[in-house]
């Protein structure tokens, strides 16, 4: 009998971990993605309880573990540039952190060898027959597929395929979001810094490579047009924003001709009613894309899990499994999104007293009741969803 196919799109995180439990599921599954190779760098994701409980379970916790940043301490500064506090790196680092881009790798590593994937294409319609899904591509030739699974980010073009545009589902929150590597001319080892101006956040940090510096740049996006730019407009961008910012700001701009891994975009969330249509399914940002803060990597994780285990336990009843798959992730997300969506105010406040305000809180977090009380609500969403063994999910 020949294996059933899955045609997956997006190969950051939630695509290969799909592609990874699909396969145990006794799916063959091909991986396309727009990109013409994995993409480098990203900021860091951490996994906490039940989430490194998965990473044991998918053999990956020992090269997680190998590539950790191992952050420490954060350093916060005041309005005028002086340090005010620092914050145990704990309190944002998990019991594991790891750069998205090298957890990509990893996940790549592990799932090549019985995998498809397919880089520099997209998925650009989607049409439903009576026993599969007839897919056309930007540049390959058309394929049949048995199941389609969107797990392409928050501007999804499977989502956008079967399910509609994207305008129907996004929700700004106000903010926006830019980042990329620069030299390490602070001199920071496996610490960070972070600084605020009305309206505009920066987090600075050293971890694995002591001659970079991880630059993380949230701002208030009134007025923003999030339209896909190239390289050299979101630089452009970049520099007009945070032109007038003091601290080291001037100097970390001058990395940015140089920088190859910027990234921007608006810090918003996904909200669907139904994550699944016929034979296509939503995983992780393209689903329910909670922003900063909402545990989104692991939720994507765990929910590749449940989504095979469900098609294995339902005998590849899609119908029945999507529904299962939905009902045990729903709160979880609801969760997450609830933990992200004040993330943009708490990253950069907009105004001087709002900024004051949001240092007395964080200051909190060095102290040892309100740091337990921060790590609980982090760990409520990392462990919103329990790691379950599905047995029908037997390895390959």
């Amino acid at each position: 009998m020949t294996a059933k196919t899955v045609l997956v799109s997006g190969a950051s995180i939630a695509g290969p971990s799909a592609a990874f439990w699909l396969h145990r599921a006794g799916y063959r599954v091909t991986v396309v993605e727009t990109a013409p190779a994995l993409r480098p760098g990203g900021q860091a994701v951490d996994f906490r309880g039940e989430q490194v409980k998965l990473l044991d379970a998918m053999g990956v916790l020992g090269d997680v573990r190998r590539h950790e940043t191992a952050m420490g301490d954060q350093t916060l500064l005041g309005l005028d540039a002086r340090p005010l506090f620092t914050v145990p790196g704990a309190a944002w680092s998990g019991e594991v952190e790891i750069l998205r881009g090298d957890l990509a790798r990893i996940l790549y590593e592990h799932t090549r060898d019985y995998t498809e994937y397919v880089f520099g294409d997209r998925v650009t319609s989607l049409t439903e027959t009576a026993d599969g899904v007839d897919v056309t591509f930007a540049h390959g030739s058309p394929r049949s597929f048995d199941l389609v699974v969107g797990a392409d980010g928050v501007h999804s073009g499977v989502r956008a395929a079967a399910f509609g545009p994207e305008r129907d589902f996004r929700r700004d929150l106000g903010f926006g979001i830019a980042g990329f590597t620069a030299p390490n001319h602070l001199g920071l080892d496996h610490t960070s810094v972070m600084y605020n101006e009305p309206g505009r956040g920066l987090t600075v940090g050293s971890h694995r490579l002591p001659d970079r510096l991880h630059v993380a740049l949230v701002f208030a996006a009134d007025g923003v047009e999030f339209r896909r730019r190239n390289a050299d407009e979101q630089r452009a961008l970049v520099t007009r924003l945070f032109a007038d910012t003091g601290w080291e700001t001037p100097k970390l701009l001058e990395a940015l001709p140089a920088a190859t891994d910027l990234y921007v975009d608006s810090i918003s969330q996904i909200h669907l009613h139904r994550w699944s249509k016929g034979r296509v399914v939503l995983l992780g940002d393209a689903a329910w894309c909670a922003g900063p803060g909402g545990s989104g990597t692991g939720l994507a994780m765990m929910g590749a899990q449940v989504l095979a285990g469900e098609l294995a336990a339902a005998g590849g009843d899609h119908a029945t499994a999507f529904a299962k798959y939905e009902q045990r992730l729903r709160k979880p997300a609801t969760v997450g999104q609830k933990n992200g969506k004040g993330s943009g105010n708490f990253l950069a406040p907009r105004t001087a007293a709002k900024i004051r305000s949001r240092n007395r809180a964080y200051r909190m977090l060095s102290t040892r009741v309100f740091g337990k009380v921060f790590t609980w609500m982090t760990d409520r969403a990392a462990n919103a969803v329990e790691y379950r063994e599905y047995p029908a999910l037997t390895a390959a």
